[in-house]
């Protein structure tokens, strides 16, 4: 790859006249365009003739040029430009270029190009009538780190590129807007002024270049490009418009593509946008044009010491719009193209008039914000929106309600279950139905925010280390060469971790909710379906919860499952383990607990993961301080969790501590376990789910 310290050859230009330009608006923004056409003036590529303005800056800002109200006035006064730049309010840029085109100039447009998507189609026709052309101003598409990332991605299946295939894109922005910034302008934080669109979001204005550099790199470039698409759009400051927002998309190749943005972040940092790939990932810092690649350190033939980081030049889109005028070529003799011509920019419009036509934007409550400065410089600061924008984008596609964030819309659930203590009802577990999990992480059933009577929550769903893990369920992550676990699947050829197309999910076919005299039992038939579409699997589920007498400061689960196949052949259930993978035969039952501190995982005679996983005993407990979740406010405190085997349950327990925290039971622990048909694969067994840590004494006591 071709870094800063490499340039681009020079193009060769075949007219070499000085492009005469007007440019529309010259505050704000337009205050750069006036020294980037000082320099292009000095270069001898451009001469600034007229300005258009309400407001003029003054001789000091830019020069001694002309400046009247409207292009027409430049016009009768004879200023005929090549080039118009439109510098001026999203409201405004429709007209104004449309104007510009049919007066014969070419336009250098300031994103986003329109303030609608029927704009936009309107404006791609009169440049076809006109032959005018259209360069729109999202800078970052003139970043010599963008072909090289195309090369990044060139290979094949047989032989990848570094990071391997394109598997996913995300876009990352934690910027700070002050209040300032709102007041600046009597369009800022607006979704329409005196009915006119203008669409002042986060998405569509101050991160647009982040949406629209995540898409370019997706591939999603036209209208058609796009095959599905949502948004979700939260404001904490006091406007109309969204400051927080996730945009969810896939292209029609195929390709999650996941914006996560915010404009109340504690601390402003440059943006980014994550490129997933089957063998590795890179980050692509656009605003800085430096590219962070990642390659995975267990492909075959890795020779790399760790991250290798790039420094990559930029084209200036005005000078590349110039030198399309001129007829400029390449150095290989092909002729140079627009870098952003407005016809690539539909999948972008797309996403503009998603979130212009959405509902209002939710308003972030004030307990889940902190406001920092004072008077017109102070800015919201959303708790843990760090955490929770990182998490949407390794999930992707994931989203705010997928994620269980205290402030937005309740996620996919099928209800909750209850205990009851003394004449009270409790809720410690929600049923989640996993319709809102990404396909990679392989959609299922889980119970989330597993809490104890006192409230410490006791589960985590969709963490960073794994994004597919989901609470409390099951899943295998070999079932007749279906991966239900999610992630990458370990294969025996490979003798590694490899991304598959191999997802598949389970779908809950009918469930039952009924009250006991302690608690609740919710009774489920799932279908464990393939990623043809084929069902494998027939799952009856079964989970009881109760409070006990003997139980003062807790409640207990069972949770029993029978597995049987859908069709007439034999189901295989496998695993790493049965696939090869020394002591890694997870899958079954499993629960992910959420960070924990001094944690203490123990048997009635050993103590530690390596000691107690694998291991055949009868019961197993976590003794831990549940540490806080980012998406729960107020969970944390001690606990203690006792898993005990049902009676005819052979599975060994595995588990995990040190790579992340987790408890399950092992259903092919080093081989595959066959199901025929008209048979079926029973396991059960019971969690006591209590407040406060307790020694091997103590759990001892309630195990007997």
């Amino acid at each position: 790859m071709r870094s800063a310290h490499e340039a681009a050859p020079a193009a060769v230009r075949t007219d070499d006249a000085v492009r005469t330009v007007v440019l529309i608006g010259l505050d704000g923004f337009g205050r750069q365009h006036l020294l980037n056409l000082a320099r292009l003036a000095t270069a001898g590529r451009a001469k600034l003739i007229a300005g258009v303005s309400f407001s003029d800056p003054g001789p000091e800002v830019r020069g001694e040029i002309p400046v009247y109200q409207t292009l027409a006035e430049a016009r009768r006064d004879g200023h005929h430009p090549d080039v118009v730049i439109v510098s001026t309010p999203i409201n405004t840029h429709y007209e104004l270029a449309a104007e510009a085109l049919r007066s014969g100039a070419d336009v250098l447009l300031e994103k986003p190009p329109t303030a609608t998507l029927e704009q936009f189609t309107e404006l791609l026709e009169v440049a076809e009538e006109s032959g005018g052309r259209v360069q729109v101003g999202f800078q970052s598409l003139g970043s010599h780190a963008l072909p090289a990332i195309a090369e990044l991605l060139a290979g094949t299946r047989e032989e990848p590129g570094p990071i391997g295939e394109l598997r996913a894109v995300g876009a990352t922005g934690l910027w700070v807007r002050t209040v300032y910034y709102y007041q600046r302008s009597p369009w800022a934080g607006k979704r329409e002024m005196d009915g006119v669109p203008v669409v002042d979001g986060v998405v569509t204005n101050p991160l647009a270049h982040a949406v629209k550099t995540a898409l370019h790199i997706a591939g999603a470039k036209t209208l058609e490009d796009v095959a599905e698409l949502s948004t979700e759009l939260h404001h904490a400051h006091d406007i109309e418009a969204d400051d927080t927002s996730i945009v969810q998309l896939r292209t029609a190749s195929g390709i999650p593509v996941t914006a996560a943005l915010t404009l109340c972040a504690a601390e402003q940092q440059d943006p980014w946008i994550t490129i997933s790939g089957t063998e590795g990932e890179a980050l692509f810092y656009y605003t800085r044009d430096e590219l962070v690649v990642h390659p995975n350190p267990q492909r075959p033939g890795y020779t790399e010491t760790g991250p290798q980081t790039y420094q990559f030049e930029r084209t200036d889109l005005l000078e590349n719009l110039i030198d399309v005028q001129q007829g400029a070529r390449a150095a290989d003799g092909d002729p140079i193209q627009l870098l952003s011509p407005l016809a690539s920019h539909g999948a972008f419009m797309r996403v503009l008039e998603a979130v212009r036509t959405a509902k209002p934007p939710a308003a972030v409550p004030a307990e889940h914000q902190n406001w920092v400065g004072s008077g017109v410089e102070s800015h919201p600061v959303l708790l843990h929106i760090e955490e929770h924008l990182a998490r949407a984008v390794k999930a992707a596609p994931s989203s705010f309600s997928s994620l269980g964030v205290p402030w937005a819309a309740a996620p996919a659930s099928s209800g909750q279950l209850d205990v009851v203590v003394g004449a009270e009802r409790r809720t410690v577990a929600d049923l989640r139905t996993g319709t809102d999990i990404s396909p990679t992480d392989s959609p299922r059933p889980f119970l989330d925010e597993v809490r104890t009577i006192g409230g410490v929550v006791v589960t985590d769903q969709q963490p960073l280390d794994h994004t597919w893990h989901l609470g409390v369920g099951v899943a295998l992550q070999d079932v007749n060469g279906t991966n239900f676990w999610g992630g990458r699947t370990y294969t025996r050829d490979a003798g590694r971790y490899i991304w598959r197309e191999d997802h598949g999910r389970i779908e809950t076919a009918h469930q039952e909710l009924a009250d006991t005299q302690t608690g609740q039992r919710v009774s489920q038939q799932l279908s464990w379906i393939d990623a043809a579409g084929h069902t494998l699997l027939r799952e009856q589920r079964e989970i009881t919860v109760g409070h006990e007498s003997d139980l003062p400061s807790g409640w207990a689960m069972d949770f029993n499952t029978s597995l049987s196949p859908a069709g007439e052949e034999t189901v295989s259930l496998g695993s790493p383990g049965s696939n090869g993978r020394l002591r890694g035969g997870y899958g079954g039952f499993f629960w992910r607990l959420p960070a924990v501190g001094g944690a203490e995982f123990f048997t009635a005679e050993a103590s530690g993961e390596e000691a107690v996983h694998g291991s055949l005993t009868d019961w197993l407990a976590v003794s831990a301080e549940f540490l806080p979740l980012p998406s729960r406010a107020g969970s944390a405190g001690p606990a203690t969790l006792i898993f005990l085997r049902g009676t005819e349950n052979p599975d060994p327990w595995f588990v995990r501590h040190e790579s992340y925290p987790g408890v399950g039971m092992s259903l092919a622990w080093e081989k595959a376990v066959p199901v025929r048909p008209g048979e079926s694969v029973q396991r059960g067994l019971r969690v006591l789910i209590l407040d406060g840590r307790l020694s091997r004494e103590e759990v001892a006591g309630h195990v007997r």
